[in-house]
């Protein structure tokens, strides 16, 4: 999302013709708080925004996902706060979702960006509730305790998330679609070899 808006890029452009120069500053990059009190106090001006930008952001997120797995990483962890607003967990496995409790939720949030209140809840209510994103994720680690029962709860999902691929998730990991591919690249010279012993004979 920080690249796409970066002053110049199509989807920089794409959002200045949307919503007017009124949200970028002087210096002509977006002004993200600006924009921000605008799309969080108004659903269609929210969807708007997720129209222009979503294909640029799919695209960005796919790209390095694909540049991670062809250098051979074996874990790629994907940040995206709307995950399954944006459709986006069909795609991904498992699901980590780091859960707080509401008030402590917009407290972290009014801290953070150093914002009033009712703008912090406007952004809360843009999105879906952490509760039932807890409902559909497959792994939650709960925020609310110390940095260390935080550190605990991370080791532990480390540790499921290492664990050895199914067949399923190793037919989509690199050395499975190498292996496939080489299955393929041998059956052709398999045959084209059984072809030209006939032809000889």
């Amino acid at each position: 999302f920080q690249d796409v808006l970066k002053k110049g890029n199509t989807g920089w452009k794409k959002v200045v013709s949307a919503f007017g120069d009124d949200i970028l500053q002087p210096d002509r990059e977006v002004d993200r708080p600006k924009l921000g009190q605008i799309i969080f106090s108004n659903p269609e001006k929210r969807k708007l925004l997720n129209r222009v930008l979503a294909p640029y952001i799919w695209f960005g997120i796919f790209w390095e996902v694909l540049k991670l797995w062809m250098e051979g990483f074996k874990i790629i962890v994907v940040d995206v706060p709307l995950l399954f607003e944006a459709k986006m967990d069909k795609w991904t496995k498992p699901i980590v979702l780091v859960w707080v409790d509401s008030e402590t939720q917009l407290q972290r949030l009014m801290l953070r960006d150093s914002t009033s209140e009712d703008d912090a809840q406007n952004k809360i209510n843009a999105q879906m509730s952490l509760d039932l994103k807890k409902t559909k994720a497959d792994l939650v680690i709960d925020n609310t305790g110390s940095l260390k029962d935080l550190r605990e709860q991370f080791r532990s999902i480390l540790v499921i998330v290492t664990k050895p691929l199914t067949w399923t998730e190793f037919g989509f990991s690199r050395r499975g679609v190498a292996l496939f591919l080489l299955s393929i690249v041998v059956g052709v010279l398999m045959y084209f070899q059984r072809s030209l012993y006939t032809t000889s004979l």
